[in-house]
């Protein structure tokens, strides 16, 4: 048996069970789940006709490189959203379609880590803990770095010694950030590509949020876009991993894709061959559709757009809340222990939200996630609203 199975630890979702174990909420108020990051908004209809269309293919082996036609369609996608006139991306070398995100960032580490001894893989924190335990099986130790409030919330790079940064083998970042919605800007990549470059280290950008921002025409900074404004042409050192799973409302299509860095690309291919992971051809004909359409995506910004304009006003008065820079979550400070607020809210109003502390871990003495609730505004736009008025009337009311 693998050793390193026994780093791994309970996911949010199996603490969170615990901690509402033996608890019966009140039926006559029906469940509103906040906790769970699963899209809700119905799936693009021409996706969903075309999967349907494309059924019969089930008939045939997928490739792991992918249909030709989906590489192409997802290298124009992204070569338009990230202005990369300059430095278009090589849908042939520079793009590989994977089975989401979740899947392509927990392998990506089993590629990469192995050349440095006691090998390193730095991870926001909080952090989505696939960056966790793909650490730890791919043999490396996990370094936390906290996201501060005083940096707008993304992590503190500067504080990460250099004897730290020698052993790192591979930087995963989230941008927008999960849970806070942080953007990273172009100073910041920058510095960090100096880094990767110094110390030989890869960057892995998870930006499965980056079609979900607040104003039309102001997208998110992303890596590769970083790279190109950087005059970083090739994209060395740098992959990014994105998904139709927020973007597109298809989280059981399991279709996003990895790109960037041309020779970490080949290797992953490589890896990817012998892994068996081949996307279903059907999976892609859909996702060639969900890739070439941008309408659904403005009607999605605008769904969550109208989700924050009605939950903000009701819980602002009674717990600090702001909306994001991107993403679906909030991340309100509490006003008790975030484990308590969470286990009585569902034990009063039948409403589940994420402790902060389980997305995080404690380092030095200091969790980032404490005394902080992750709530994904995912629901209907009636039950998100009915959720935040439960929540404000279970903060006026609470009496320990």
């Amino acid at each position: 048996m693998n050793p390193d199975l026994e780093r791994l630890q309970p996911y949010p979702f199996e603490k969170l069970a615990t901690l509402f174990r033996g608890i019966t909420p009140p039926a006559e108020r029906r469940h509103i789940a906040l906790s769970i990051g699963e899209p809700k908004h119905p799936a693009p209809a021409h996706v969903l006709q075309t999967l349907q269309e494309a059924l019969p293919k089930v008939a045939v082996y997928p490739s792991t490189k992918g249909l030709p036609e989906l590489r192409q369609a997802i290298a124009g996608w992204a070569n338009q959203r990230f202005n990369l006139d300059t430095c278009p991306l090589d849908s042939e070398q520079q793009v590989l379609p994977v089975n989401g995100t979740r899947e392509a960032l927990f392998a990506i580490a089993q590629t990469l880590v192995g050349d440095k001894p006691d090998p390193l893989v730095i991870c926001p924190n909080p952090f989505y803990q696939i960056y966790e335990g793909a650490a730890f099986l791919a043999g490396a130790t996990p370094w936390f770095v906290p996201c501060r409030d005083e940096l707008g919330g993304l992590p503190d790079y500067a504080a990460i010694p250099d004897a730290v940064w020698q052993r790192c083998e591979l930087l995963f970042l989230c941008s927008p950030g999960n849970p806070n919605g942080a953007v990273m800007t172009q100073a910041v990549y920058e510095d960090l590509l100096e880094k990767a470059d110094h110390f030989d280290f890869v960057i892995a950008a998870d930006e499965c949020y980056s079609e979900l921002y607040p104003r039309e025409g102001e997208p998110p900074l992303g890596l590769l876009q970083a790279c190109a404004s950087d005059g970083r042409r090739d994209f060395s050192r740098c992959l990014v991993f994105h998904s139709l799973s927020k973007r597109s409302n298809l989280p059981g299509l399991r279709s996003g894709f990895v790109a960037g860095d041309a020779t970490l690309i080949s290797q992953f291919l490589r890896y990817r061959t012998y892994h068996g992971c081949a996307m279903p051809t059907h999976h892609q004909l859909a996702s060639i559709s969900a890739w070439q359409d941008e309408a659904h995506v403005v009607d999605n910004r605008a769904a969550y757009r109208s989700k924050f304009e009605q939950v903000i006003p009701v819980l602002a008065p009674h717990m600090t809340v702001s909306a994001p820079e991107a993403g679906f979550y909030l991340w309100p400070q509490t006003p008790m222990n975030e484990e308590t607020f969470a286990r009585e809210l569902f034990a009063r109003e039948h409403v589940t939200v994420l402790p902060g502390s389980y997305l995080s871990r404690t380092v030095d003495g200091f969790n980032p996630g404490s005394g902080r609730v992750r709530m994904a505004l995912v629901a209907p736009e009636a039950e998100c609203l009915e959720a935040a008025q439960r929540i404000a009337r279970f903060i006026r009311t609470f009496n320990p």
